[in-house]
């Protein structure tokens, strides 16, 4: 059974931040809110916990992974970001977007699209999502939590958008295949990111999601 971390929402408590960064470091995956959906994620660079991950969404290792990082400069770490997208980023972000871009080589190869070299970054507004990332000091895996047909349990659908009506709905869930929950008393949601693909000559949005309507100006 997973554990249930209550954290608060505007004012996470550093003891309860740290008990979840423990986890993730010794390979705990988990499930968590955003300014999005909720997400289950882990530590990049923890390869047992990433391979979970993939494991539970049944995604096959040509299926890149979206990753949070807590700013711009620290994106630029694990993403080449030219000129134009860095303009376009620095407007957008934090907030709801993914961007595609060329990944460096700090990006694990289990992470990444292994023909293009690329990945999907996010920089989330949302306190707890942050301070987690800071307290971690790594990217966090966010990949959203609607599960598909769970074929051991008799084709049973795990998450999906129109049958989680609470929280404590998705809690149940997800209880048997995360090691972590984090509770913030946000219910669950089903606006995704807005994807936006910087990694041609021409910027795209890919996925029109929550504030699709504000990269128009810039893409």
């Amino acid at each position: 059974m997973a554990k249930i971390i209550s954290v608060h929402p505007d004012n996470p408590q550093s003891r309860r931040i740290e008990e979840i960064r423990s986890a993730l470091s010794s390979g705990a995956v988990m499930l968590y809110p955003t300014d999005t959906v909720y997400a289950i994620g882990c530590d990049l660079n923890v390869k047992s916990a990433v391979e979970k991950v993939r494991h539970i969404k049944q995604l096959a290792n040509d299926k890149p992974l979206t990753f949070l990082c807590p700013s711009l400069s620290n994106v630029a770490t694990y993403a080449f970001v030219s000129d134009t997208a860095y303009r376009i980023m620095k407007r957008l972000i934090p907030g709801t977007y993914t961007f595609l871009l060329p990944a460096t080589k700090l990006v694990p190869r289990l992470v990444q699209n292994p023909k293009r070299k690329t990945t999907g970054i996010r920089v989330p507004n949302h306190t707890v999502c942050l301070t987690l990332l800071e307290a971690l000091g790594n990217p966090i895996i966010s990949t959203s939590a609607h599960l598909p047909p769970d074929e051991a349990d008799n084709g049973k659908v795990g998450i999906v958008s129109d049958s989680i009506t609470s929280r404590a709905e998705l809690f149940d869930r997800v209880d048997k295949i995360v090691d972590v929950i984090v509770d913030t008393e946000q219910e669950p949601t089903y606006e995704v990111s807005t994807i936006v693909d910087l990694t041609g000559d021409e910027p795209m949005i890919t996925r029109r999601g929550l504030g699709w309507d504000a990269v128009t100006a810039w893409v």
